[in-house]
């Protein structure tokens, strides 16, 4: 195999890769693929959200065998104090459609079965093989890699970076630098197993209806970052991350965390009873539109987290990932179509089709949003008036209702101060438009 060559080599078996891998294998080029792990997804054994719109216009017919769990019908969106939550819920049976829209996945099963479907279009895939470097030729153009199964270079037209948020990679070989710690959070999951009927009836649900609750404030103690609850079939994946720099300054563990919001009041009842079987922590990208590296060069392209493509505002992942890699893959495609050469200035292409998708403009859009989240209140103070607000609120104790709402505006003045106000409501005004 050393003398080989291939049309395309893809580093990383995760949703980028494996769609890139797959749409050139079903157009007939030749593919490798190559991944780490034991095998596509080993490295993955959290819960997810799959969002159909990305994987139809890959596998149209993907719900006839792919391994889903259940249909997101409600999604609740709640900020935390120590005790209380103030929050948003949306319910629809609209959502009971003949093709629903977004989906909770188990990784390590999902990425496997995508990883068949590669195979099935006729790309090698080659798991527990490890790329060490890019291969180079004396133009400095990148013509293949140098795996740990022989140290062999294997060649190809373009190497398909799909590496994953750390891009070690890419970064021994220049190509990007390794994201600094206050743009990547650290997230730790577990999968709390419950019978199924259990989880349908603390979460109000039919048949393979799910839920999902995503949640901010005083959890994170201080730290920027999330929790979060999807329900599956027979299981809960519940997690929580924070900017891997918060985690350095504050001293905190993300286990310990993670600990802690499992014990909140409003969390601990949707666990009680379950087996824990599966922990696991996992490097997310939360950058955003300023922290993309360069995309392509001569000879490569960088797809997925390794691009830090993720939406943190909606939390979309997979489905950016998804899309970079099939982007990806139709650039190649049409060099192919033309005899191109993989050099720099015709891949650039490929960041053209990604500037008119809404990958780019929806990263765009919130450009400013990962420095506006810094703010510490958010995290802090915001939740505790919040909850301190609806109390006042929803006590029925004779006081007058005038006076009620004087409390609650004098609550938030004597907290953080007309200035701080202000300031904070243009910090994130800023950051949305």
């Amino acid at each position: 195999m050393a003398q080989e060559k291939f049309d395309a080599i893809v580093v990383g078996a995760g949703p980028s890769g494996n769609a890139c891998a797959f749409t050139l294998a079903t157009r007939g080029l030749k593919v490798l693929q190559l991944e780490r792990g034991e095998y596509p997804g080993s490295k993955n054994v959290q819960g997810a959200i799959l969002y159909a719109d990305a994987l139809e216009h890959l596998i149209p017919d993907f719900r006839e065998d792919a391994p889903l769990e259940r249909h997101i019908i409600e999604q609740r969106i709640w900020m935390m104090d120590n005790r209380s939550y103030c929050g948003a819920h949306y319910r629809s049976e609209d959502f009971n459609e003949e093709r629903p829209n977004r989906y909770t996945i188990i990784r390590a099963q999902f990425d496997k079965w995508f990883s068949r479907r590669v195979v099935g279009a006729g790309a090698l895939v080659l798991c527990e093989t490890t790329v060490l470097e890019l291969v180079r030729d004396g133009d400095g153009k990148v013509i293949g890699v140098r795996t740990d199964r022989d140290g062999a270079p294997i060649f190809a037209d373009v190497v398909v970076l799909a590496e994953g948020v750390s891009g070690l990679i890419g970064a021994r070989a220049g190509l990007r630098s390794v994201p600094p710690p206050d743009t990547v959070a650290l997230a730790v999951k577990e999968m709390h197993f419950l019978p199924r009927e259990t989880i349908e009836a603390r979460f109000n649900l039919q048949g393979d209806e799910g839920v999902v609750i995503e949640a901010a404030g005083t959890i994170t103690n201080g730290m920027t970052g999330t929790g979060f609850l999807y329900t599956n079939k027979e299981c809960i994946s519940i997690g929580i991350g924070c900017l891997i720099s918060d985690f350095a300054d504050k001293g905190q563990t993300p286990y310990g965390l993670l600990e802690s919001f499992k014990a909140h009041p409003s969390i601990k009842p949707l666990l009680a009873g379950s087996e824990v079987k599966e922990y696991a922590a996992h490097m997310i990208p939360e950058g955003g539109y300023k922290a993309i590296p360069q995309l392509f060069g001569d000879g490569w392209l960088i797809v997925g987290d390794a691009g830090q493509f993720v939406n943190a505002v909606h939390r979309e992942g997979s489905n950016l990932a998804m899309t970079t890699g099939r982007f990806a893959a139709e650039t190649i495609m049409d060099l192919k179509s033309r005899n191109a050469p993989a050099t720099a200035a015709n891949l650039a292409s490929y960041k053209a089709r990604l500037d008119e998708s809404f990958v780019m403009k929806d990263l765009k859009k919130y450009k400013n949003l990962p420095g506006a989240l810094h703010n510490k209140h958010l995290f802090t103070t915001y939740p505790e008036l919040l909850s301190k607000a609806a109390q006042t609120w929803f006590r029925v104790d004779g006081l007058d209702k005038k006076s009620k709402e004087n409390e609650i505006v004098k609550s938030f003045f004597k907290t953080r101060r007309i200035k701080g106000l202000l300031g904070d409501m243009l910090g994130m005004a800023r950051a949305w438009r």
